[in-house]
């Protein structure tokens, strides 16, 4: 059973009031968008933009951009914050690399974000399907860059090395939250299991990218620690963005965070040593990627 922390109710009403001006966003409009939405729609494609209700879907797909989730969207894990359905998956589609490629060729994509659901009940992972997206993307569209958002493989690195081993321009993988708050946030994940795979990324050769969300009950001291920590261990670039509760079911938002101390953040991670810093709160982990190269 996952243990939700315990915080006073005063917080808890705090969740059930509307949210700040500066979390509203526009809806999706646009030819742009409509073009996506046909192409996600006509090749059967999953992406994170709708599995996790992510807020810049409208931007995004208006820009012609969007993150591409594979291995399904049916997740063997069961973190406390995420939108993504959790259960057992159905067998992989052997023929979606190929599909992804087409897409992203139509979309004229110049920066190809790939993310995943957890496979843990394969052996591999999902590493052959991903390591072949990247081939068929490569093929497809050879002038256009690659950023992967990777699972962390249950810390069986030999999975990690089939999908880093294709070089793609940036290697992600996202800690989500402080130390403290993982038993709560990611109970199937480990703190310094991440932190070691941001390592092992790094001296492979890759430019390695984490991000974090704010809102689930950390404290400044924390997120400065968890900024340490990943440059401790070979990050390159960091995003910071608000939690969005996305139904009552899942962790609850302790604080919604003021953009002035999301600017904050952003400061403290460049004087730190950081290449990029991505921090407010609308910022997910694929938004603006292209930057990030």
């Amino acid at each position: 059973m996952i243990e939700l922390p315990v915080v006073n109710k005063s917080s808890l009403d705090a969740t059930k009031k509307r949210k700040p001006d500066w979390l509203r966003v526009k809806l999706p409009i646009g030819e742009n968008y409509k073009k996506v939405r046909s192409l996600v729609d006509e090749y059967k494609l999953h992406t994170i933009c709708e599995s996790g209700n992510c807020p810049n879907m409208g931007e995004c797909w208006g820009a012609g951009t969007a993150t591409f989730m594979i291995l399904g969207n049916v997740c063997t894990r069961s973190c406390s914050f995420c939108a993504v359905v959790t259960g057992r998956p159905p067998e992989y589609d052997e023929d979606e690399p190929r599909r992804v490629a087409e897409a992203v060729s139509l979309m004229q994509v110049k920066h190809c974000v790939l993310t995943s659901v957890n496979r843990d009940e394969l052996k591999d992972g999902g590493a052959f399907i991903w390591a072949e997206t990247i081939r068929q993307v490569r093929q497809l569209s050879p002038n256009t860059t690659i950023e992967t958002l990777i699972p962390d493989f249950k810390a069986k690195w030999q999975n990690l090395y089939t999908v880093i081993s294709e070089i793609p321009e940036v290697v992600s993988h996202n800690m989500e939250t402080v130390k403290r708050l993982y038993r709560s946030v990611r109970p199937q994940a480990k703190y310094k299991r991440s932190l070691e795979q941001i390592r092992l990324t790094k001296e492979y050769g890759c430019r390695t990218k984490s991000g974090i969300m704010l809102g689930l009950g950390e404290t400044r001291d924390e997120v400065v620690e968890i900024m340490n920590d990943l440059l401790e261990y070979g990050c390159d670039v960091i995003t910071l963005g608000q939690y969005l509760q996305p139904t009552k079911h899942h962790h609850p938002v302790i604080e919604f965070v003021h953009p002035d101390k999301f600017a904050e953040y952003k400061e403290i991670g460049e004087k730190l040593g950081f290449d990029f810093v991505e921090s407010g709160p609308l910022v997910r982990s694929s938004y603006h990627a292209e930057k990030h190269i």
